[in-house]
Formats: C-alpha cells, sequence, structure tokens
C-alpha cells in the first residue's frame, strides 16, 4: 500500500493535514492519536501517529541495523539519545521513516509538502548519527494506512478532526501534551468533544 501511495502520485485533498481522534476512537490503536497525512488520493491514505513514543531508542535503531561501528559517531554523544523515536502506526511496524525539514533530501527523499519530506533509506539516519541530517526531523516506525474510500467514511463518521498541520507541534518532542495542543489550535477544548462534532 505504501509503495503504491507514495509513488508518481499527485497530493491529495488531505495531503499535510493533521487528523486528531475523536472519543469513539476511545480503546482502540488510535485512542488520542494525532496524525499527520502524508498522502491520500483514490487508491487510499497513510499516515504517522505523531504522539506516542516508541520502547526502542535511536542508538538501539542503529545497533539493530548495524549502522555502528568505525566510522560512526559514538552512540553515547550528546543528542543521539534524545532523538525521537515513534510509534508511527500499526501497518508494518517493522520498517522506518524519517519524516523532516527541506534542508535534507538524499536518495529516497520523498516531497510530502513544499516544506516537508519523508525519506526511508539508511542514509539519512547515518547523517542524523553523524550530526549531518536535517534540522527537523523525527523517526516513525510503521505507519497507519487506509483502504480506498475508508478515510473518507471515517471522517464523515466524525472519528476524526481535521485540520492543517503545524510544523511546530509536529516536530514537538512533548508528545504527552500534543493531543490536547493539536486541539487548541484548532479553537477545540478537549472536554467539549463529542461524537456530533464536525471537522474544520
Amino acid at each position: 500500500m505504501f509503495d503504491n501511495l507514495m509513488t508518481g502520485r499527485e497530493r491529495g485533498p488531505f495531503d499535510g493535514q493533521f487528523l486528531i481522534a475523536m472519543p469513539q476512537l476511545a480503546e482502540s490503536d488510535f485512542e488520542r492519536s494525532v496524525i499527520y497525512i502524508c498522502a491520500h488520493s483514490e487508491d487510499g491514505a497513510m499516515g504517522f501517529v505523531i504522539n506516542r513514543a516508541q520502547s526502542v531508542t535511536f542508538p538501539e535503531v542503529l545497533e539493530q541495523l548495524k549502522l555502528v561501528g568505525e566510522g560512526m559517531p559514538d552512540l553515547s554523544a550528546p543528542g543521539i539519545g534524545d532523538f525521537p523515536v515513534l510509534c508511527g502506526g500499526p501497518v508494518e511496524p517493522g520498517r522506518g521513516f524519517v519524516l523532516h525539514s527541506d534542508d535534507y533530501a538524499g536518495d529516497g527523499s520523498i516531497p510530502i509538502t513544499d516544506e516537508l519530506f519523508m525519506t526511508g533509506t539508511l542514509d539519512v539516519l547515518r547523517s542524523v548519527a553523524a550530526g549531518k541530517g536535517p534540522d527537523k526531523a523525527i523517526l516513525v516506525l510503521g505507519y497507519a494506512g487506509w483502504a480506498p474510500g475508508q478515510l473518507e467514511g471515517e471522517i464523515a463518521n466524525n472519528d476524526w478532526l481535521t485540520c492543517p498541520a503545524i510544523e511546530d507541534l509536529l516536530f514537538d518532542r512533548d508528545l504527552d501534551s500534543k493531543y490536547e495542543r493539536a486541539l487548541f489550535s484548532m479553537g477545540v477544548r478537549p472536554s467539549s468533544l463529542s461524537s456530533n462534532v464536525g471537522h474544520a
């Protein structure tokens, strides 16, 4: 699904939008989720949960991928252990992607918007580890995916609020308050949410 959506695509109506989970998604994989939509078309949609921490650290990811050793920086160097690793969604949880600012472009970098790119190659991880990566970036493992027409149906069912993504919120490392802050950006108080609220 991912490769089909990202290859030779035109930008869809929800590209670059946030999805904010409504209360009826409680007790699901997407409870209190904020999702950044990277691709949306008649073929379906995919995006990344941006407010759920992964259980592994960036140095552990580098070790698992055998990207440590001669010529690589000390994994205990300042900043490396703090690089955000997020649980991007339930689909292909072993697959990693770096969502990042446009000051880095390598082989395999795909533009999501004019300012944001996504790269799924090992080169970007090497660059981040060496301190030569993008200014703003997060590593996500896995993604959220929707079949053709599925996301539109869920939005029509008021499962999600939609709003333009805010870059500062996207890369913010305070994950615990991201859900509330995404709602506040729309002028919505979390306590006022019900299944009857529409979308912006």
